[in-house]
């Protein structure tokens, strides 16, 4: 970015710039020397230039000097005070010299003339007020009778001088201004060649929308011609245009905004237009190609529809496939625990046997298809919660019992610590209790003999907390992320086959759709501590004594 000229600074520039150009230094150096020799000459040759005729001239040389120093040091404060050392010696010479009556009358002008040559609206107006002073001091050394300098001689050089220094001061003023305008036309034609080789298309537009100017390549699809002969909408696709207008709308408003619209030209292309309004109304648009982007989506889109179908499809057939297969298992179940407990008359001890291994490996595979059908329902959202108001330490108990002889048959301590008043619950009671059951069968199975299981039941402000805590294997850092998907399982090879990865799914569904969440804390070979906060307890109201009467 290059500075402003030196011969015209802005008017409210305040640091200084070094170097001022050679003509304006030259301007005032010519007037210093001619105040010089004016002064020195005319007493050498007697043309009354002395006393204070001569001290008024050598006045005027001072500020002649003074511009002399802007080579060094330039910009609108220093030329501001060089402007005021030239209504100071305007000043001192009209009253030296007799006033306006006098021979150096003409040098009023000076200050006015300076502003001219120094450049800027703003110098140019400090000089007017400086000759409107200089006269101000002229016209007042007249009217107090000031002694008048008579000599024509000098009166006409001094006006000749006065008259050749606008004259220059002019030439100084237009060669500023002409520079000024040059280094303008440059900056622009190189913002629009930057414009123009940027690989959008940037438009600026009227408040109404009607193209004024473009620059840069237009995306596949648009013509520029068009833009201009028809208008910014008629180059859109009819649908896209309420969004391009709406856009438009927004960027009048002071906005930032984005539409994305096919060209009516090519309605296989996309192409993104931003706006943004401008200070002084109009609009600047910016379009670029935004065919693959869209392309890109679209294919997004299509394979998320595609999966979300393929998920659908997969949960309808494993709920369909649950309730074929719950059915006959259900009579698997109850007709070899019929056999087991030898209702009908004792059988052989191999049948009997066979008869308990098909009514356990069939409770499995029917704990699993409802855990399955439950999972499925969760997902397909069709799982309805029965809600009721019951006290959470029956759910709990009721499953802490049907794990107890498991974890006995196990060795495993299970204790169960719950609060002494009741736990008044508004929730699903069979979900609470298939959490808990869930939770307490997954610390018994993991936790091998000696190891303890501990359930703990408690209110905590609005929340039910449970919490299951056990001593068994513990579960790695890096698969704590995966537990709570189905079908996802921690550990090693052996404890996988240990179970289906359903049962933390099902806690973790069934605790949100209480609106609650599952936090795990784990140490690998230490233990876990499985904690369930759903929003669902009752809070107590305080008793409230009545006063004695």
């Amino acid at each position: 970015m290059t500075s402003p000229p030196a011969s015209s600074p802005e008017p409210d520039a305040g640091a200084a710039v070094t170097g001022a150009p050679p003509p304006l230094a030259m301007w005032h150096a010519g007037w210093a020397t001619a105040c010089a020799v004016l002064a020195l000459g005319g007493r050498l040759v007697g043309a009354g230039v002395e006393g204070p005729a001569a001290l008024a001239l050598m006045a005027m040389v001072t500020p002649g000097l003074g511009g002399l120093l802007l080579l060094r040091r330039d910009g609108f404060r220093p030329r501001l005070a060089l402007l005021t050392g030239w209504s100071a010696a305007a000043i001192l010479a009209a009253v030296l010299s007799g006033g306006l009556n006098g021979p150096l009358a003409a040098f009023v002008f000076m200050p006015m003339i300076a502003g001219l040559a120094l450049g800027g609206v703003r110098l140019a107006q400090m000089g007017t007020l400086g000759t409107g002073l200089a006269a101000a001091g002229g016209l007042a050394a007249a009217l107090i009778g000031a002694p008048a300098v008579d000599n024509a001689v000098l009166a006409a050089l001094t006006g000749v001088m006065s008259a050749l220094a606008a004259a220059l001061a002019l030439r100084l003023s237009f060669h500023a201004r002409q520079t000024r305008l040059d280094r303008a036309e440059a900056a622009m034609a190189r913002s629009e060649a930057i414009l123009t080789g940027q690989p959008g298309l940037t438009l600026v537009l009227s408040p109404s929308g009607r193209v004024m100017a473009a620059y840069g390549a237009p995306p596949p699809g648009v013509t520029v011609e068009i833009l201009f002969d028809q208008g910014l909408i008629a180059a859109v696709h009819g649908p896209d245009r309420p969004a391009v207008l709406s856009g438009l709308d927004k960027a009048l408003n002071g906005l930032d905004a984005q539409a994305r619209f096919a060209p009516r030209e090519a309605l296989d292309r996309r192409v993104m237009l931003a706006l943004k309004r401008l200070a002084d109304g109009r609009v600047i648009g910016q379009m670029h190609d935004a065919t693959a982007q869209y392309a890109r989506e679209a294919a997004l889109d299509a394979a998320r529809g595609e999966a979300e179908a393929r998920d659908k499809g997969k949960t309808r057939f494993l709920a369909s496939m649950s309730h074929e297969l719950r059915t006959p298992l259900n009579a698997v179940v109850g007709f070899s625990d019929i056999m087991r407990q030898a209702l009908f008359g004792p059988l052989p001890p191999k049948y009997a046997d066979y008869a308990i291994s098909i009514h356990e490996a069939g409770g499995h595979l029917l704990a699993v298809i409802n855990d399955v059908l439950d999972v499925s329902k969760i997902e397909a959202d069709r799982y309805e919660l029965a809600l009721e108001r019951f006290d959470a330490r029956d759910a709990v108990s009721e499953a802490v019992a049907m794990v107890r002889l498991n974890a006995d048959e196990k060795g495993v301590i299970l204790n169960s610590v719950l609060p002494p008043e009741a736990l008044t619950v508004m929730a699903d009671r069979r979900a609470l209790k298939q959490i808990t059951l869930n939770l307490l069968a997954n610390a018994v199975k993991f936790t091998p003999a000696g190891g303890s299981v501990t359930l703990t039941a408690d209110g905590v402000g609005p929340y039910l907390e449970i919490v299951v805590a056990d001593t068994g294997v513990g579960i790695a850092a890096e698969d704590l992320g995966r537990l709570g998907r189905p079908f996802e399982q921690a550990g090693d090879a052996g404890q996988k086959k240990m179970g289906t990865g359903l049962g933390l799914a099902l806690v973790r569904s069934l605790t949100e759709l209480h609106g609650g969440r599952l936090m795990v804390d784990s140490t690998l070979g230490e233990g876990s501590a499985f904690t369930v906060r759903m929003p669902v307890a009752e809070l107590t109201p305080p008793v409230t004594s009545e006063p004695v009467r």
